[in-house]
């Protein structure tokens, strides 16, 4: 989550208008819907990545590492859809690769891949500050726009729950062998639990103290410069990704 925040916030788009880079985003992930083949799934995957390391400067160290867990997912997602397991009398539980999901299975992963590099484009490149700016512009309900809020901060105050936590038991030890290890880790799951309801009360009771204990959670944003060019240009580039989807899906 810090990678998120950091890479939101020291970024070539920074100042960019939150709309420009939410259309852009829109349009990757329509263009990865309307793709008919994976490989023109892969190349709007490739176009938003492109966008994103060089167009917004993310470091590419950054956008590896939260892309890893999302392409973990995919990869295990993958696999199940190109396996099966089946029982017989005589051999058992046996995993069998099925030829003909080959296909759709390349299909599947194509577009999930191409809507992930789209997502990260706009996540990696727009604080959260900016999105819900935007769409509180859009009429989103209040209600929602407090939950992410809540949500979002609670990623955070479960990360240095969790990171305070190990940095103790490696202190004492606690990781020094296997069997160690697993008491720790067994110990950490449940202790997370009484620290982040801790912590979430500590959030909610500073929330009431500066008057935030109903209405909704307003942020200041910054003045954006040159809005109308900036969404100017990533419509522009949102119907680009729409044509090359459609002229590598004929």
């Amino acid at each position: 989550m810090w990678i998120v925040e950091r890479s939101a916030h020291h970024n070539r788009w920074y100042a960019v208008t939150p709309a420009a880079k939410g259309i852009f985003a829109l349009a990757g992930l329509a263009a990865a819907y309307l793709a008919q083949t994976p490989a023109a799934a892969l190349a709007v995957a490739g176009a938003c990545f492109v966008a994103t390391w060089l167009g917004a400067g993310v470091r590419l160290g950054w956008y590896l590492r939260v892309a890893a867990a999302p392409l973990g997912f995919l990869a295990l997602s993958a696999l199940s859809l190109l396996s099966s397991i089946a029982w017989s009398a005589e051999t058992g539980w046996t995993l069998r690769l099925q030829p003909a999901a080959l296909t759709p299975a390349m299909m599947a992963s194509a577009r999930a891949l191409a809507a992930l590099s789209a997502l990260l484009a706009l996540v990696l490149t727009t604080p959260l500050s900016h999105l819900l700016a935007l769409l509180r512009r859009l009429h989103c309900p209040e209600v929602l726009l407090d939950l992410m809020v809540l949500c979002y901060r609670l990623l955070f105050v479960f990360a240095d729950a969790s990171r305070d936590t190990l940095a103790a038991q490696s202190a004492r030890l606690g990781f020094s062998s296997p069997v160690r290890s697993l008491r720790s880790m067994g110990l950490l799951v449940g202790n997370l639990a009484a620290q982040v309801a801790f912590r979430a009360s500590g959030l909610q009771t500073a929330a009431e103290a500066r008057c935030c204990s109903d209405g909704s959670l307003r942020f200041l944003t910054p003045l954006f410069v040159h809005t109308g060019r900036h969404i100017a240009l990533g419509s522009a580039a949102g119907v680009g990704l729409l044509l090359l989807a459609w002229r590598l899906s004929v």
